[in-house]
């Protein structure tokens, strides 16, 4: 994972599907996949599956896929391995992952849990949300309109593979821009990979409580979730708290002059100075 974020691969994806809830058995109906490198596409992947099951009226009225598109259409079985191979090596991409995520490990026939733990998969949606905080609202297309893209959102798949693309690179930029460079910072911000981000919190965790156990200073580089500000902060830590699914380093930073609560998947970096 030691990489930068531009030596990295991202398939970016989207799904239709027949409704919203994968737990009382919709189902994906199309699936399209851009992958990207260094800011330049090097494949595609698109196609629909048939569901053998009814599209609602409501996902219908919002995709316009009809059932008669998805008779000939190959089986998700078919359709998963194929997909799978496409990702490869990749580090997996969508605009609110956790949906589209839900319906591909609704499959258990196919996706079987040690063939997705080799999957990275980031969050764009979460990357919006930490690096535009405040926005009224985070819908793919407002934020897309906020970053200056001026295409509509048409909910197909590949329509809006190309437009989370986009809102991708504009992120990307932002992150560059405020020097975020590391392909493990990205995924400690906008991975939701659980096994990943332990990992990369508990070394983090086992640094500050060296420095709990030796009481001594330890120097942050921390992002701000208020303003997506990037500051160095020298820190003297008091203790580690959880709240809710979140760890805090409390401690004294001597920039602010007072104890204050850092998160820890916000610490970017951490050293003792």
């Amino acid at each position: 994972m030691h990489r930068k974020i531009q030596e990295v691969e991202f398939t970016i994806f989207d799904t239709e599907t027949t409704g919203l809830e994968p737990k009382s058995g919709d189902k994906i109906i199309e699936i399209a996949a851009v992958k990207i490198k260094a800011g330049k596409m090097i494949g595609s992947f698109e196609t629909f599956v048939n569901p053998h099951r009814k599209v609602s009226p409501g996902a219908f009225a919002v995709n316009k896929i009809s059932q008669e598109m998805l008779t000939d259409a190959p089986d998700i079985l078919e359709v998963l391995p194929k997909f799978l191979d496409f990702i490869g090596d990749s580090c997996l991409c969508s605009y609110n992952a956790a949906f589209d995520m839900g319906f591909i490990e609704s499959e258990p026939n196919f996706f079987k849990a040690d063939k997705l733990d080799k999957i990275i998969v980031v969050d764009v949606l979460k990357m919006a949300k930490r690096l535009l905080p405040g926005c009224e609202r985070y819908a793919l297309w407002f934020i897309a309109q906020k970053l200056g893209i001026s295409v509509k959102q048409q909910h197909r798949a590949m329509s809006d593979v190309v437009l989370t693309v986009d809102v991708f690179q504009k992120l990307n930029d932002i992150l560059k821009g405020k020097e975020v460079l590391d392909f493990k910072n990205f995924v400690n911000l906008f991975g939701i990979t659980k096994h990943y981000l332990d990992d990369l919190n508990n070394a983090k965790i086992a640094q500050i409580e060296e420095a709990l156990n030796l009481k001594a200073k330890i120097k942050i580089k921390y992002i701000s979730s208020a303003s997506a500000e990037i500051t160095e902060r020298h820190v003297i830590p008091k203790e580690l708290k959880k709240e809710k699914d979140n760890i805090y380093l409390i401690g004294f930073c001597c920039l602010k002059n007072e104890d204050r609560f850092f998160r820890i998947d916000s610490i970017l970096h951490l050293e003792f100075p």
